[in-house]
């Protein structure tokens, strides 16, 4: 009987900021007490977690001197040595501080832009201490509540300039980061820049060293734009630049949840998990989501098993949809494979020549019906556990 118990191998890793979410939220005041950072290692670890990630300030607060800041991070690499856990991405709060109300990298005051990479690099040196490889950039703050200021196309150039910074800065101390911008649309800011993975691909294009950096698509991000993540996920995998993924789960058009990973858009889990298996892509899933304000501690860990464990299942469900038979055979009919056609397809002036005077049967392509109606009902039974 399969356990769906994860293991290291299986490359998932959370973030000290979501295990270790209090229960906040904008009306309530938390309803967990805080978890130290080696203790959310140690129990990650019992769980069958490859890893975890931080901000710099989910280990080291603000405003800590340079001897607890050392001690803290002492503590914290003891005990992912003790338990075998890695660090394989770091980022950098640069939404909390009132400094950046109204943008880091993207602020109209140069002081606080200065501040946005000093703030950074310091992050930047944290992470390669502990073993990151990846580095992510979620510009929270980098967007605007009313364009009144008039600042949009200063803004992309200052983004565009502080990330050209810290790729030379990485370079410079060899820390060889790749680095992955995370779209959102909006919240905390109404409307935030590069609000979707498209947006960030045509971005990164603008950059000076655009092979440094990819995305790092969020489940929740694209569902609340009311785009399908998966079809996200696959362009990111086409331009060979998913560097990095978060899992969770939202309902459309709400605030962003942090949902527990296919909790809510099983069919959607599911396609994202077969897309993901069957590309290269090779890197940590990465869970950014956390348990509903109603858990106790106990909760927690029920939200971190059920992240991975579902994750596993539709793997498995995955593998069967690959060995069905009929589900394959619906398959092979859906796709028409005509050997002169795609021969015409490949450009050369005497194809296009023969192409533009082919006489096509317009009526019989119209009529033809593929099917999908009856593999999407075959999905759903492989799904409910009744194939």
């Amino acid at each position: 009987m399969t356990t769906y118990q994860p293991t290291p191998a299986d490359r998932f890793t959370f973030g000290l900021w979501t295990v270790g979410n209090v229960g906040r939220d904008p009306f309530g005041e938390p309803t967990r007490a805080a978890m130290q950072a080696p203790y959310l290692v140690q129990k990650l670890a019992e769980l069958g977690a490859y890893g975890v990630n931080l901000h710099d300030n989910d280990l080291v607060p603000l405003g800590a001197s340079a001897a607890e800041r050392d001690r803290l991070v002492a503590d914290f690499r003891r005990s992912l040595s003790d338990h075998g856990v890695r660090v394989p991405m770091a980022t950098t709060n640069l939404f909390g501080d009132p400094a950046f109300k109204d943008g880091a990298f993207t602020s109209a005051d140069a002081r606080v832009r200065a501040y946005a990479l000093q703030k950074t690099m310091l992050s930047m040196d944290l992470g390669h201490e502990l073993g990151a490889e990846t580095y992510v950039f979620w510009g929270g703050r980098e967007g605007s509540e009313v364009d009144a200021g008039g600042k949009l196309l200063d803004s992309l150039g200052w983004f565009r300039d502080s990330l050209n910074y810290l790729a030379e800065y990485s370079q410079s101390q060899g820390y060889g980061y790749r680095f992955a911008l995370e779209p959102k649309p909006n919240e905390p800011r109404a409307d935030i820049f590069l609000p979707t993975v498209g947006s960030a691909l045509g971005f990164i294009a603008t950059l000076e060293q655009p092979e440094l950096f990819g995305v790092n698509p969020e489940f929740a991000h694209e569902t609340m734009a009311g785009l399908n993540f998966t079809h996200a996920v696959a362009q990111a995998i086409d331009a060979g630049k998913l560097f990095h993924i978060d899992l969770n789960d939202q309902k459309m058009g709400r605030f962003d949840q942090d949902l527990r990973f296919g909790s809510e858009n099983i069919k959607a889990a599911f396609f994202l998990v077969q897309l993901l298996e069957s590309s290269a892509y090779a890197g940590p899933k990465h869970f950014d989501a956390h348990a509903l304000r109603t858990e106790d501690e106990a909760g927690v860990w029920a939200f971190a098993r059920g992240c991975m464990r579902t994750y596993l299942m539709l793997r498995d469900k995955a593998q069967q949809f690959a060995a069905d038979g009929e589900i394959q055979a619906a398959l092979a009919a859906y796709r028409v494979e005509d050997q002169a056609m795609q021969a015409l397809s490949t450009f050369s002036p005497a194809n296009a020549a023969a192409l533009r005077a082919h006489a096509f049967d317009r009526a019989a392509l119209g009529a033809r019906g593929p099917g999908l109606e009856r593999l999407d009902q075959l999905t759903v039974e492989l799904l409910l556990g009744l194939r």
